[in-house]
């Protein structure tokens, strides 16, 4: 297998890997602020401004180019840096970097009005689902007074008060005071990726890493977000904590404690407790969710509003049952196999992977992040889970609740 990770001049990191006698190359810019955004929901409005013309070239025009070469190109916002990514057939691989250096480096932001406009309806059509809104509820609470809770029913809030003079500070910020890396995975030879990176990115200004200055989340009490929806025919729960992120100690027991509670679908404890045997659940499931400084675990479960006590009740019996009782060999063993068969499905693709190892980088976890991670969920015991249990799951926890 061939992989290799250098630095250029200006010291954007890139990590490239050869898969032989695939089609499509993948490549993942990642770029981080040194500074959290100032109103809720610029970093969102400037990741889809960059889509939507450029010096050189119209949306219009770009949207037609890449849908000649058949190149699949995205920008998005995610919570702790911007992600830039493009997948194209092999011979078309200069011809996706030239658009990619054009949009990084010529956007003009000229849209910004429509696509502001834009960005608020679609906001508001998908919090008119019932799940997505108890899910921002319990994000917008749970990091109450961190960029993490700004959640996009606190973008609509301050939708009016972005401006576009904020947007290209923000670009100008994200250019000059960023960490930068580069992820790039195909049917490529090194001397020929190198070149052509080194040729696009070198004169970009230096990548920069800063200690982040913002206070890490903490949660000291049981907080609650009631949501009243009138129309809505279900009541959504959850319950989560925070917890220790993908650096701590405890991740390869927080992997498999999800895998077991709720992860695994109808093999998993909540779905076979709250669900098979107590009727309570159209839906339930747990999830365990990273970000560069802490991460969350939370429980779930669309059910009729008469059972929101009840499904309450029952994620507390599932709880004390994993503090108290260790897990059986067998259930361990099932949950590793489940997690490292997951894994081995969703990094079978050239984007996938780009995908992953941009985030390892960005994030400072180290390119060789999920091979680490694998040998040390082999490794994990019953007693790690009970302790990893007992340790996370208080009484400090939010409980979000939409209902009628």
């Amino acid at each position: 297998m061939d992989k290799k990770v250098f630095r250029l001049k200006n010291n954007i990191e890139i990590f490239y890997k050869k898969n032989a006698n695939t089609p499509r190359i993948a490549l993942c810019f990642n770029l981080k602020f040194n500074k959290k955004e100032t109103v809720p929901g610029i970093d969102a409005i400037m990741a889809r401004l960059f889509m939507q013309g450029t010096k050189t070239r119209s949306a219009e025009q770009l949207a037609e180019e890449l849908d000649s070469y058949a190149i699949e190109f995205s920008t998005d916002a995610r919570p702790d840096y911007i992600r830039l990514k493009f997948l194209c057939l092999n011979e078309d691989f200069d011809k996706a970097l030239e658009l990619l250096e054009d949009v990084i480096k010529n956007s003009t932001f000229e849209d910004f009005e429509k696509e502001l406009a834009k960005m608020e309806g679609e906001i508001i059509a998908e919090l008119d689902s019932p799940r997505a809104k108890v899910i921002d509820g319990y994000y917008s609470t749970l990091f109450a007074n961190h960029p993490y809770g700004n959640t996009n029913s606190k973008i609509l809030a301050n939708i009016k008060n972005i401006t576009k003079e904020e947007v290209l500070a923000t670009y100008s910020e994200l250019i000059n005071n960023s960490k930068k890396v580069i992820a790039i995975v195909g049917d490529i030879d090194f001397q020929k990726a190198e070149s052509s990176i080194t040729r696009v990115f070198e004169n970009l200004p230096d990548s920069i890493e800063l200690k982040d200055s913002t206070p890490v989340p903490y949660l000291d009490k049981t907080k609650l977000s009631e949501i009243i929806k009138p129309d809505a025919n279900q009541a959504h729960i959850i319950k989560g904590w925070l917890t220790g992120s993908s650096l701590s100690q405890d991740y390869p027991a927080l992997l498999l404690l999800n895998i077991i509670l709720g992860a695994s679908g109808l093999s998993s404890r909540l779905f076979l407790e709250l669900r098979d045997k107590k009727g309570l659940a159209y839906v339930v499931r747990s999830c365990y969710e990273t970000f560069a400084q802490c991460a969350d675990f939370y429980i779930y479960i669309a059910t009729e509003p008469k059972n929101i006590e009840v499904s309450l009740k029952g994620f507390d019996e599932e709880i004390e049952k994993i503090k108290n009782i260790l897990v059986s060999e067998e259930e361990l063993e099932n949950a590793k196999n489940n997690l490292l068969g997951k894994w081995a499905f969703t990094q079978e693709t050239n984007n996938s992977q780009a995908i992953s190892y941009g985030n390892y980088g960005i994030l400072g976890l180290g390119f060789d992040f999920n091979e680490k991670a694998r040998e040390k969920v082999k490794l994990v015991t019953p007693e790690q889970i009970q302790k990893c249990a007992k340790k996370y799951f208080n009484d400090n926890s939010i409980i979000s609740i939409l209902k009628p």
